[in-house]
């Protein structure tokens, strides 16, 4: 993350840049945490042999991922703030905090739709068998890309920013930056209103999407005995 800023400063771009990186930073805590923390848990526990213990508890596997969610977005907010002080503190961001409920209410949707995601591919990790860790990796460095997480995903082509959309991140990212950094706005890639409402539409999307997934994972495991078998 400073390298970027570094490269910034030597570009001499405007300071609101700098901001860019740091908040694209702290969001890349809660991607990590998606990834390694949300999607590859199930297929861990079944390496280790405690996934039946999550189907034979007296409580839905959905109860658990949601368990899972709201761990992951605490534990993962403690290094997205830290990432967030730091940053500002060190490289002396502007941030405008005029907008805060704003930006709070923004930031609030992006985990829900994103933290959903991650809990539907904990069962698509599960489903896939011996890939899981090859789709972890796979989804990390790509994403820092093409979800702009250190510059405006509008330097894209558009549908690259659209297909990139399809990710929380993409969405919460620019708006967020829209509403808390000043001399952003034409580097946005939509409106904050229209963002606000895809990032609503991608959280159910996605919640419902998982609730689905989850349940098919259950009914798979607890009828034929194949998800939870390490090497199946």
């Amino acid at each position: 993350m400073s390298t970027f800023v570094f490269i910034y400063k030597s570009l001499n771009v405007p300071d609101f840049a700098y901001a860019f990186v740091i908040l694209g930073g702290a969001m890349i805590a809660y991607w990590l945490n998606i990834l390694w923390s949300m999607a590859s848990q199930l297929y861990w526990e079944r390496m280790t042999g405690n996934l039946p213990i999550f189907f034979i508890a007296p409580c839905s596997i959905n109860s658990i991922l949601i368990g899972m969610a709201l761990g992951g977005m605490v534990a993962a907010s403690v290094r997205a703030i830290s990432i967030l002080i730091l940053g500002i503190l060190i490289f002396k961001i502007p941030v405008d905090f005029s907008n805060l409920s704003s930006a709070l209410f923004i930031f609030s949707i992006t985990l829900i739709a994103l933290y959903g995601l991650g809990m539907m591919l904990s069962s698509v990790f599960l489903l896939s068998g011996r890939e899981a860790w090859h789709l972890a990796s796979l989804l990390q460095e790509p994403i820092y890309l093409f979800s702009g997480f250190f510059f405006p995903v509008k330097v894209f082509p558009f549908i690259i920013s659209f297909l990139s959309s399809l990710l929380p991140t993409t969405l919460g990212l620019d708006a967020l930056r829209q509403t808390l950094i000043l001399g952003s706005k034409p580097f946005a890639f939509l409106t904050v209103e229209l963002e606000t409402v895809i990032l609503l539409f991608l959280s159910g999307i996605y919640i419902g999407g998982s609730f689905y997934l989850a349940k098919r994972i259950e009914t798979i495991a607890r009828r034929e005995g194949r998800l939870i078998v390490r090497w199946q």
